[in-house]
C-alpha cells in the first residue's frame, strides 16, 4: 500500500488524496485503451450528429440511463411502466419510478445548467441531487455516515465535516475545470472515483456521479449529445466496479478502475450505435410501409412522434400540428387497424405503443 494512502475502512477517510493523483494514470495499457474507446466515442457522436433530427431520440435514451442508474442502487421498475408514466396524464404511484422520472429530470437540468454556465461545480452537483431526491438535500453536515455491503460489514467511512468535504469538492471542481494536462477520458475516470469517494451527499451520490459523467463528455466535447446508456454496463458488471473502486482507495491502484471506466466507454458506445442503426432502419422500414398502406396519415412528422418515445396519444400529434382531435384519433385508429400500433387504456386516456420500438429498446444483447 502507498504510503501517502492510509487507509482504515472504519475512520472517516478524512485523508483522501486530492487530485491530481500522485501515480501514473496514463501507462501504456491506459493509453492504448483510451485510443479504442476515444474512437468508439466519436463514432457514436458522429451517428447522433447526423442524425435527421439528433434530438429525436434523447427522452428514450436518457429514460433508458436513468432506468440503469437507478438499478444500480436496487430502485426497479420497468420500462412499460416508466414509457407509460411518461406519456400518460396521470399521478404516478410507484416510487421507484417516481425515482427514475426524477433522475431523467435531473439530468435535463444539469444539461441546461451546462448551456448556461459550461463549468460543473459543487452548486451544480446539489442542485443535481436535490432535483433526484426532490428534497433540499445538501452536502452531509453530521458525522455518522458509512457504506456497508450486503452482509452489514463496514466496508468505507467516508470524508466527514461540512468544511474538509467542501475542501475536497472545491479540489475536484479545479481539476474538472481548469487541468488540461491529462486526457479527458482518463480525466473523466479519475473525477468519478474522487465524487464517489468524497460521498458529498447523504443519498444520491452514486446517481449524481453518473449523471456527472455524462455533462464531462459533453463539457469535454467529446460527445455533443450525451446520449449513451452508461450505467448498463455498470449493472452488468457491478462487483468489478465496485471492487476496481476499493482497489483505487485501499492500495491506490487507478490502472485497474480506469481501464474498466475506458471499457465502459467502448462497449457502451458500440451498443448504443448498434442500437441507433437499429431504431434508424425500422423507423425507415416503418415509414415505407405507412406510407405505402396509408398514404393519407403517413408524414415525416407523424413517424418521428412514434418513434420519440414507445408510447403516444392524441396530444402528442395535436401538439405537433398533424391535425385536429377528430383527424389524428382517425390516424391512430387506422394505425392500431394495420398493425402498427397498439391500443392501451391508462386511467381515461388511451396511449398507442410501437411495440417494436420497445422491443429494440428492451433488448439488452
Amino acid at each position: 500500500m502507498n504510503k501517502m494512502n492510509k487507509f482504515d475502512r472504519n475512520i472517516p477517510y478524512n485523508d483522501l488524496p486530492l487530485l491530481p493523483p500522485k501515480v501514473d494514470t496514463e501507462t501504456k495499457q491506459i493509453l492504448r485503451k483510451t485510443i479504442t474507446a476515444g474512437r468508439a466515442l466519436a463514432q457514436l457522436n458522429g451517428t447522433l450528429l447526423n442524425l435527421p433530427n439528433p434530438t429525436l431520440f434523447l427522452d428514450t435514451i436518457y429514460l433508458q440511463e436513468a432506468k440503469a442508474s437507478s438499478e444500480v442502487e436496487n430502485i426497479i421498475t420497468t420500462n412499460d411502466e416508466l414509457y407509460k408514466s411518461l406519456v400518460a396524464n396521470r399521478k404516478v404511484d410507484n416510487s421507484a419510478t417516481k425515482e427514475v422520472l426524477s433522475y431523467k429530470e435531473a439530468l435535463w437540468l444539469g444539461l441546461e445548467e451546462l448551456k448556461r454556465k459550461p463549468f460543473i461545480t459543487t452548486n451544480l452537483c446539489v442542485r443535481i441531487v436535490q432535483c433526484i431526491k426532490q428534497n433540499s438535500a445538501s452536502i452531509r453536515n453530521t458525522p455518522g455516515t458509512t457504506l456497508s455491503n450486503i452482509q452489514g460489514k463496514v466496508i468505507y467511512t467516508p470524508p466527514s465535516g461540512e468544511s474538509v468535504i467542501r475542501e475536497k469538492l472545491a479540489n475536484l471542481e479545479k481539476f474538472i475545470n481548469e487541468d488540461e494536462t491529462i486526457d479527458p477520458l482518463i480525466k473523466m475516470a479519475i473525477l468519478h472515483y474522487q465524487f464517489e469517494a468524497i460521498h458529498p451527499f447523504y443519498d444520491g451520490n452514486g446517481r449524481t456521479g453518473r449523471i456527472l459523467l455524462l455533462l464531462y463528455l459533453k463539457l469535454s466535447g467529446l460527445l455533443d449529445t450525451p446520449a449513451i446508456y452508461l450505467s448498463e454496463y455498470i449493472i452488468k458488471n457491478k462487483a468489478e466496479y465496485y471492487r476496481c473502486l476499493r482497489d483505487v482507495t485501499e492500495k491506490n491502484e487507478w490502472e485497474d478502475y480506469i481501464l474498466y471506466m475506458l471499457d465502459m466507454i467502448e462497449v457502451t458506445s458500440n451498443k448504443g450505435l448498434k442500437r441507433l442503426d437499429k431504431i434508424t432502419e425500422v423507423m425507415e422500414e416503418t415509414a415505407n410501409e405507412i406510407k405505402m398502406k396509408l398514404p393519407r396519415v403517413y408524414s415525416k412528422d407523424l413517424i418521428e412522434i412514434l418513434f420519440r418515445l414507445p408510447y403516444t396519444k392524441r396530444q402528442n400529434l395535436i401538439d405537433e400540428k398533424i391535425g385536429s382531435l377528430k383527424t389524428v384519433g382517425n390516424y391512430l385508429i387506422a394505425l392500431e387497424e394495420k398493425g402498427f400500433l397498439k391500443s392501451e387504456k391508462v386511467g381515461k386516456e388511451k396511449l398507442y405503443l410501437n411495440q417494436k420500438l420497445l422491443e429494440i429498446l428492451e433488448n439488452n444483447e
